[in-house]
Parts: structure tokens; C-alpha cells; sequence
């Protein structure tokens, strides 16, 4: 876990792109969407991302110059997805020489949930997985995240944490960024830890270097 950043509290520009993708602009100090963006489409991420930020920065009324925080969801999520919201955050937030701000994305799904806890937070992870996550009845995450094939789920969550194999899971199909702009406001607000800079893939990019060329026997 990292220390708490630095923070003058003004904006925070919020980027997720672990399930879809979302982007919202946030103020920290009412804890206010000012202007959000998402899509399910789990395969446009480059595409939507850059016009995503210009229209929410737009609605919202602020410039890149009012931006002082950007907070990125750090999966669990596909390698080839969640790297397009992480890169665009972290550029953002070089460009303007603000803080970069981690948080788990299942985190803000589970802060979403209109009905209390204790639940399981389900993601789609592809190759016919899921990522999880396991909060008890005050929201908190005990266990996770995690990857399973759904035949597989129930012994993963046992290994570690046997009381949630039977408490409800919730699928979600995209992270809510007003969501994780809120908590980062929360953590701000009193001096709390993010998370570890790195992103959640929780296995092997699609892509593997190729290994020495095979000797020609003549």
C-alpha cells in the first residue's frame, strides 16, 4: 500500500477501463459527479477513452489546468483492456503533474450496491473466467481479487475466505468511475492509503514473446 498523496482539492478525473469503460469528472469536496461517460463494450477501449475525457471534461466545465488529482482503476481486468485506462490516466496525470491515485476497481462496484453486503463481486475476465472479490456486511474487502472458471469459483473463494462461498455474487459489466472518484475523496479527505501502482491482471498477457528459432536439420 502506498502513502497518501499530496492533494490540493479541487477536480478529480477518474479513468476505468478493467470492464468497459467509464470516465467521470469528480469534486472531492461535495463528493459530486460533475459529468461521467461509460460503455459496456468491452472491446473499444482506445477508441472511446480519448473522446470519453474531452466530453466529461467539457459537460463538467473545467479545463485539463483545473484537474489536481487523477484516480485510475486498477483491475482486475483483461491485459489488453485495463493497460488503455491506466496508460491514459497515468499520461494525464504526468502531462498536468498531478498525483496519480490507484484504487481497486471492484472496489467502486461494491460501493455501488444499493442493496448491504456481505457479497461477491463478479467481472468478466474472458477465456470463459471471472475476476473476484469478497466484501463483508460493512462493504469492506476480505478476500481478493481473484480469478476462476465458474465451475472452479467456489473452492477460490473458500481458499480464502470459507464464510463468503455462500454469501450472494453480483455481476457487474462495468466499474462505476463516479464511484471510485468518490472514494478516492474519501482517502483523501482523511489522509487513507491507495492501492499498490500496479495493475490487476491476474495472468499472463494474450501476447508471449516467441522462443528461439527451432535448429534446421537438413
Amino acid at each position: 500500500m502506498q502513502s497518501p498523496h499530496a492533494y490540493d482539492g479541487r477536480v478529480l478525473l477518474v479513468i476505468d477501463t478493467s470492464a468497459g469503460t467509464s470516465v467521470a469528472v469528480v469534486d472531492p469536496a461535495t463528493r459530486t459527479t460533475l459529468a461521467e461517460r461509460s460503455t459496456e463494450d468491452s472491446r473499444r477501449h482506445a477508441e472511446v477513452v480519448g473522446p470519453f475525457l474531452a466530453d466529461v471534461l467539457a459537460e463538467a466545465g473545467v479545463t485539463p489546468a483545473d484537474v489536481t488529482g487523477v484516480v485510475a482503476g486498477m483491475g482486475p481486468g483483461p491485459f489488453t483492456g485495463l493497460r488503455v485506462g491506466i496508460a491514459a490516466a497515468r499520461t494525464f496525470a504526468a502531462a498536468r503533474g498531478v498525483p496519480f491515485l490507484p484504487l481497486v476497481s471492484h472496489d467502486a462496484v461494491a460501493a455501488d450496491q444499493a442493496m448491504p453486503g456481505p457479497f461477491v463481486v463478479l467481472t468478466d475476465a474472458r477465456r470463459r473466467e471471472v475476476y473476484w472479490s469478497a466484501y463483508d456486511a460493512d462493504g469492506v474487502r476480505i478476500a481478493g481479487p481473484g480469478l476462476a472458471r465458474p465451475a472452479d469459483l467456489d473452492e477460490a473463494i473458500r481458499a480464502s475466505s470459507p464464510e463468503a462461498v455462500a454469501w450472494e455474487r453480483r455481476t457487474a459489466v462495468t466499474i462505476p468511475a463516479r464511484r471510485l472518484g468518490e472514494l478516492a475523496a474519501d482517502r483523501l479527505a482523511a489522509g487513507g492509503p491507495f492501492a499498490a501502482d500496479t495493475p490487476l491482471y491476474l495472468r499472463d498477457p494474450d501476447v508471449t514473446m516467441p522462443g528461439a528459432p527451432k535448429r534446421v536439420v537438413r
